[in-house]
C-alpha cells in the first residue's frame, strides 16, 4: 500500500468476539488480508504442538502463513513504514518471526510496533526491542493515548525524514487486555 510516496506494510492484531465474548484474536494485514492467531480452546492442530498463552491456542503456522510474507523486500526502496502489532508472547513462538524482527529492526525501514507492558516473565525479543539505542517507546494508557499519537505521527515523520530523523521502534501499549 502506497500514500503520499510512503509504502505501508505489515499487521495488526484485533479481537474476535462472539455474543460480547472474546474468543480469540486475528491477524490482519494492512491490505485487509485476516487469519486466525488464537482461540479459546484446549488444544492445537491434529498432530501438533499446542502452543497456549492464558485460555488462547495459537494457531502458530496460520500467523506464520500471514505474517512472515510482509517481511520479505525490508530495506528495499525508500520511505517505508513497516506495522508489527504486536510483538507479544503469542507471536513470539514463531523463532522465524523472531528473526524476522530482528532484520526488520536493522534494516533502512521505519517500524512503528507495539511491545507489552513489562509484567511478569520478561520476554527475551521484547526486552532486546525496549533496550535498542534506535528504538523510541511510548507508554500508552487510556488517559494518554489521544496526546501521545500526536507524538507517535511526530515520530514517524521523522524516521522517514519528514523533515528529519532515524527510526521509530516500539510503542509500549499498556491497554492491551
Amino acid at each position: 500500500m502506497v500514500s503520499g510516496g510512503v509504502s505501508l506494510n505489515g499487521f495488526y492484531t484485533e479481537e474476535v468476539r462472539e455474543s460480547g465474548r472474546r474468543v480469540g484474536f486475528d491477524v490482519v494485514t494492512v491490505t485487509g488480508e485476516r487469519g486466525p492467531l488464537s482461540r479459546v480452546g484446549n488444544e492445537g492442530s491434529v498432530g501438533k504442538r499446542a502452543y497456549k498463552v492464558s485460555q488462547y491456542v495459537v494457531d502458530l503456522s496460520s500467523f506464520e502463513n500471514l505474517a512472515l510474507p510482509l517481511f520479505q523486500n525490508m530495506g528495499e526502496g525508500s520511505r517505508r513504514v513497516f506495522v508489527i502489532d504486536e510483538i507479544g508472547k503469542m507471536e513470539l513462538f514463531s523463532q522465524t518471526f523472531i528473526q524476522a524482527v530482528r532484520q526488520a529492526l536493522d534494516s533502512s525501514d521505519c517500524i512503528l510496533g507495539t511491545i507489552p507492558t513489562p509484567k511478569g516473565k520478561p520476554l527475551g525479543l521484547v526486552e532486546e526491542i525496549r533496550a535498542r539505542k534506535d528504538v523510541k517507546v511510548f507508554m500508552i494508557t487510556k488517559e494518554n493515548r489521544d496526546a501521545v499519537f500526536d507524538e507517535i505521527v511526530t515520530a514517524v515523520k521523522e524516521c522517514l525524514k519528514i523533515p528529519t530523523g532515524k527510526k521509530t521502534g516500539g510503542t509500549d501499549n499498556g491497554t492491551s487486555g
